[in-house]
């Protein structure tokens, strides 16, 4: 990977090499579109729709008929959130979020509220937790839907969203959730936790990037972002890309069968290296919820310093991490999610976001462990913002 330690897999994954090996006919001889009536077409046809099973299993879905393939996570949001929005417009046009979700959502409630939906943006606790109670009181006659991620991106903190689900059932109120980064990596049931619409990427379940899924759950009728030939349930037009959805299919495969094994081990990982860290360094503080958190999630913030000037500090020495989630990280703003958590500007931006993964070995943790330290007190020695006495030695 070009890497000595890569820890930013929230970022981006490897297409796992077992996925890949089932993705190359079709880029080839298995060449047919789906839509096709011929030869050509049938084993495209069964190849998509033995991958629509597959990640229906995944989240527990009662049908495969319930899976619609999209380009990914953004599209996902897009379609569920604004497609939902606008085919009950007639019923009410209020929508409730909470003020730290992905980009996702939250730039697509914002364009919603230029078509005239008002949007109720929740607060989340120092742990980042939505209140279900603050759900439920903010539910109204004329709303219409509640969409909030399974878990925190950033700060790993898992929502009890089953809890959240029986309320939008009882009020009749439609529930969409952003899963991905929780899907594949904890177990999810649609139908238990009560979830209507659900996002899941494929590049997040160690797939190729470019696909996504959308469940969309019985009595979910859902207006299309853009028209075309109707395929996908006639909810997302466009020629399928066959050797992705492959690859999404066997990627949903794999994490169902290995989730259990391969949590327990990044959560011993994850962990270990929490620990270690708030032991070593002054002034450090773990972000989001230390027991109700996702197995690969780390994220830490040490005061007095810039975390952008630690994540290039550690590339120097071959550790890849990140600040805040990838879609975010462009900007000069710290994370809107610890904002919300109530975290101060400064503060917020010395925050550090780590994510493990399959790759990750206990090596990999030695190192951070030996070298985190080392350079947040070098960064320290530097800044004018560090009190004396900070160190003892």
């Amino acid at each position: 990977m070009g890497k000595t330690v890569y820890l930013d897999y929230s970022a981006g994954m490897p297409t796992d090499k077992r996925v890949v090996e089932v993705m190359l006919p079709y880029f080839s001889h298995e060449f047919g579109n789906p839509s096709s009536l011929h030869a050509y077409g049938g084993p495209a046809r069964t190849a998509v729709e033995t991958a629509r099973e597959q990640v229906a299993k995944l989240v527990g879905a009662p049908d495969l008929k319930y899976i619609i393939f999209t380009s990914g996570a953004t599209e996902s949001n897009n379609l569920a959130i604004k497609g939902l929005a606008r085919k009950r417009a007639d019923k009410g046009k209020h929508i409730i979020t909470s003020m730290a979700e992905h980009m996702s959502i939250l730039n697509v409630c914002k364009a919603l509220e230029k078509e005239g939906f008002k949007v109720t943006y929740l607060p989340i606790d120092k742990e980042a937790f939505v209140s279900v109670k603050a759900v439920e009181e903010a539910i109204k006659d004329d709303t219409i839907l509640v969409t909030l991620g399974y878990a925190n991106g950033e700060v790993g903190t898992i929502q009890d969203i089953k809890a959240i689900g029986e309320i939008c059932q009882k009020k009749k109120v439609a529930f969409h959730v952003d899963a991905v980064p929780a899907a594949g990596r904890i177990p999810i049931d649609v139908k238990a936790e009560h979830i209507d619409l659900m996002t899941i990427s494929s590049n997040d379940l160690y797939g190729p990037k470019g696909v996504g899924a959308l469940y969309v759950g019985k009595g979910m009728d859902i207006v299309p972002l853009f028209d075309g030939g109707g395929q996908e349930r006639k909810f997302r037009s466009g020629t399928e890309n066959v050797p992705g959805i492959v690859g999404m299919g066997k990627a949903a495969e794999l994490a169902m069968a290995e989730m259990g094994a391969e949590a327990k081990r990044l959560m011993a990982l994850r962990d270990r290296l929490i620990d270690m860290v708030l032991k070593a360094i002054p002034a450090s503080h773990l972000n989001g919820s230390r027991t109700k958190r996702l197995p690969q999630n780390a994220n830490m913030r040490f005061s007095y310093i810039e975390g952008e000037a630690l994540i290039l500090n550690l590339d120097m020495v071959d550790v890849c991490t990140s600040t805040s989630s990838a879609c975010t990280s462009k900007t000069l703003e710290p994370s809107h999610v610890l904002r919300a958590m109530g975290i101060s500007h400064e503060e917020a931006h010395s925050a550090l976001l780590i994510n493990l993964g399959r790759l990750t070995r206990d090596e990999d943790i030695d190192v951070m462990i030996k070298v985190l330290p080392e350079i947040v007190k070098r960064l320290r020695e530097m800044s004018p913002l560090t009190p004396k006495g900070l160190y003892k030695d």
